[in-house]
């Protein structure tokens, strides 16, 4: 049984036509990605402010820079997995000044099969990211609804005299007879 398939959105960062023609046949094949294309980081920076990617490919180096910064800079600061690649005479040092922010790295040149491989990763890592992304979510929920019982037990127990142990039970008590969440009642009782 195959998985629902997931649509990633792609940004290719790259100078070298020849390359880009191999890489968009790749990603072509594989019906996920919508992909765009930039020539250089500064063009990649300007259209980054604009959008989010799942997914970033910079084929290092660039017209103007070397792409290591713009790799660490996205791959620790957002929730996207991103594959640098590099000649291979500089691989070993430039993994391991890019492995402690989580960007993937590869070494130029590369069979198809390996650039195949390497997008299997950063999809896979991406859904990782995806679930980290809900579950911060989540607790970030959790956390302003656990802020605004506190704060409705608080006007409860200045403007009626409740204990904190009895505002709590009352505002438990109330989401039970309403069918609805204890948020829902604290905010009802913050508006008053």
């Amino acid at each position: 049984m195959k998985l629902k398939q997931r649509r990633y959105s792609l940004l290719i960062v790259s100078a070298q036509p020849k390359f880009n023609e191999a890489l968009l046949s790749l990603t072509g094949g594989r019906d996920c990605y919508d992909c765009d294309l930039e020539t250089g980081v500064g063009a990649a920076k300007r259209r980054l402010t604009d959008r989010e990617y799942d997914i970033i490919l910079i084929n290092a180096p660039l017209p103007d820079d070397d792409g290591i910064r713009l790799a660490i800079d996205r791959s620790s600061a957002r929730n996207c997995a991103v594959l640098l690649l590099v000649k291979s005479e500089y691989y070993p040092e430039i993994f391991e000044q890019v492995c402690p922010y989580g960007v993937y790295t590869l070494p130029k040149p590369s069979s198809r099969q390996l650039v195949s491989q390497a997008f299997d990763w950063l999809e896979s890592t991406r859904e990782r990211l995806r679930r980290l992304e809900k579950k911060s979510v989540s607790l970030e929920d959790k956390m302003t609804e656990i802020r605004l019982v506190n704060r409705a037990k608080w006007v409860l127990i200045s403007e009626q005299g409740m204990t904190e142990e009895q505002a709590h039970k009352h505002i438990e008590k109330l989401a039970m007879d309403r069918c609805v969440t204890k948020r829902a009642i604290a905010e009802e009782i913050i508006g008053r």
